[in-house]
């Protein structure tokens, strides 16, 4: 079993039932999936950004990634219709609380000069954390990559309001820039 999901059980769920005065643990948020996104600019000309996209992605996440195609042509940027131009990859249950797990405790504080990440919400509970470089991540090998590039990551969660995901990420252990301590 993971170590943040039985985190989530023991640390987390109390933690919030006690700080919103939830009757039940079903009334709870909790994190449903992560959504790793990466939009490839220069696929339009060069087919193979697309499969090392998807091949680091792969690595990243431990799923394999799926290729994204454009939904309409757009002659100023040279965009046919279903051209692939960038990778995601969702994760669900186990695989989801090992990448957060990873995420955490690996990537992020290997980020140059890191601060903490800001501490904005979508309005409805979900949180989009963007990465400009993907050699964060211990599975990338600094040797074979031949461009950087960023991603958009996901956290869609169960919380209704943004206060309430915000608490949930917060007890996860994500490092906000501006976090209330208590």
């Amino acid at each position: 079993m993971p170590t943040y999901k039985v985190k989530y059980q023991e640390q987390v769920l109390p933690a919030l039932m006690k700080e919103f005065g939830y009757k039940s643990v079903m009334q709870a948020p909790k994190l449903e999936k992560i959504v790793i996104n990466q939009g490839i600019g220069a696929a339009t000309a060069d087919k193979k950004l697309v499969d090392i996209a998807l091949n680091e992605l792969t690595l990243i996440a431990g799923q394999k990634a799926v290729s994204t195609v454009s939904k309409k042509d757009i002659s100023n940027f040279k965009l046919r219709k279903k051209m692939p131009i960038g990778a995601r990859v969702t994760l669900r249950k186990e695989r989801m609380y090992e990448f957060l797990d990873r995420l955490i405790s690996v990537a992020l504080p290997r980020i140059r000069d890191f601060q903490g990440i800001q501490g904005k919400l979508d309005g409805r509970g979900n949180y989009t954390l963007g990465i400009t470089e993907q050699i964060i991540f211990p599975e990338i090998v600094m040797d074979k990559i031949n461009k950087i590039s960023g991603m958009n990551i996901t956290f869609v969660t169960t919380a209704n309001t943004d206060e309430e995901g915000y608490a949930l990420l917060r007890e996860f252990g994500m490092p906000f820039k501006n976090a209330k301590k208590k």
